[in-house]
């Protein structure tokens, strides 16, 4: 019965790969032989720096590495492999407990255990099995964790695919904003790339721009496509968008980090603004930078009751309402693009025309 329960042990252990590292040839001999017998497959090397090649080219699931090597010892070793791979479960060999590294050391290098050499195997092979049982379920855990970011990738990608259909919808209903979102959000990205932002800023700048006027489907078609002056009932209406924009994008955790440029895009620096009449530093800093983006685009759009203006008249204009409308640092940096580098302008205009 132990036997059959031992034959059953080994096979399993074959499906987990072990490297042995010591500059003795007489261990790596002698940890062959106690592995190969306990199931595992097996590698033994001599030099540290051959290890960490090997280590780099082959998966192996768990290390035995000495600590006193030539030509350089087995923290230094560790430190090169952490480097390209933080996931190898290590254990430390150490010819008297003496001469084991600081503790330090272990918890830096994420080192799993170390014990003494001995003639006998028997703690080693504790450590070891202890170490599959570890990596075992960390394995599980990596499936379970690969299986919910495929399944959340793919509801991302219904929600982004759906908000894109309700995005096209809205600017398909007038021929004047064709390009909108799209031009707002390259706008914005290329002020937050003059502004030195990360490229996370940047990603939440190009969605929020692609998606700031998705409230406007909830806008009647009699408003939003009238050529006239609008009512101060139908102005109301209009200011409902950003509203409704940041409730149709709130049933998606994907969106959370775009709700506030679409919500507070229409705000005004002064206070003066909607939905919230926020002031401001209080007005979220990535929807000041596309109230910008928003406003520059409306300016320079050919619309039923004029022309696109020109870019002088659309400089004085950043420059009357810096600190009232807009952000007077952002304004500034805006102003600058305008001025010295409106051939990324040009080019963004010329893509989505």
């Amino acid at each position: 019965m132990r036997k059959g329960i031992q034959n059953l042990e080994n096979n399993e252990n074959k499906n987990y790969k072990i490297i042995a590292v010591d500059d003795e040839q007489g261990i790596i001999d002698s940890l062959s032989i106690f592995l190969k017998r306990s199931g595992y497959e097996f590698t033994g090397v001599t030099d540290p720096t051959e290890a960490v090649e090997k280590v780099k080219k082959e998966h192996f699931d768990l290390m035995i590495l000495d600590f006193i090597m030539t030509p350089i010892h087995g923290d230094k070793v560790v430190e090169e492999i952490r480097e390209f791979n933080k996931e190898l479960y290590i254990l430390l060999l150490t010819g008297h407990k003496d001469l084991a590294p600081p503790l330090e050391t272990i918890r830096r290098l994420d080192i799993q255990g170390y014990c003494e050499k001995s003639d006998k195997f028997d703690q080693l092979l504790l450590l070891i099995e202890s170490g599959i049982k570890s990596i075992v379920q960390m394995n599980e855990i990596k499936r379970i964790n690969d299986e919910l970011k495929n399944t959340n990738d793919m509801l991302e990608k219904a929600y982004l695919e759906s908000i894109e259909t309700l995005r096209y919808t809205v600017e398909a209903k007038d021929t004047y904003t064709k390009g909108h979102s799209d031009r707002v959000s390259a706008y914005s990205v290329l002020i937050g790339k003059h502004l030195g932002l990360p490229e996370e800023d940047l990603k939440t700048l190009e969605l929020g721009g692609l998606f700031h006027d998705i409230g406007k489907i909830g806008v009647p078609d009699s408003i939003l496509l009238k050529d006239t002056k609008l009512t101060n009932d139908e102005y109301s209406e209009i200011k409902n968008h950003p509203s409704i924009g940041a409730h149709i994008l709130s049933s998606a955790t994907i969106f959370k980090d775009i709700i506030p440029i679409v919500k507070h895009h229409h705000e005004r620096y002064d206070g003066h603004g909607y939905p919230s009449q926020l002031k401001g530093d209080k007005i979220p800093y990535l929807a000041r930078i596309t109230a910008i983006s928003d406003s520059f685009d409306a300016m320079t759009s050919r619309r039923t009751y004029r022309d696109s203006l020109p870019l002088n008249t659309v400089i004085d204009e950043f420059e009357d309402c810096k600190g009232t409308q807009f952000d007077p640092e952002l304004t500034d940096v805006f102003l600058d693009i305008l001025r010295n580098h409106f051939d990324e302008i040009k080019a963004i205009r010329e893509k989505f025309k």
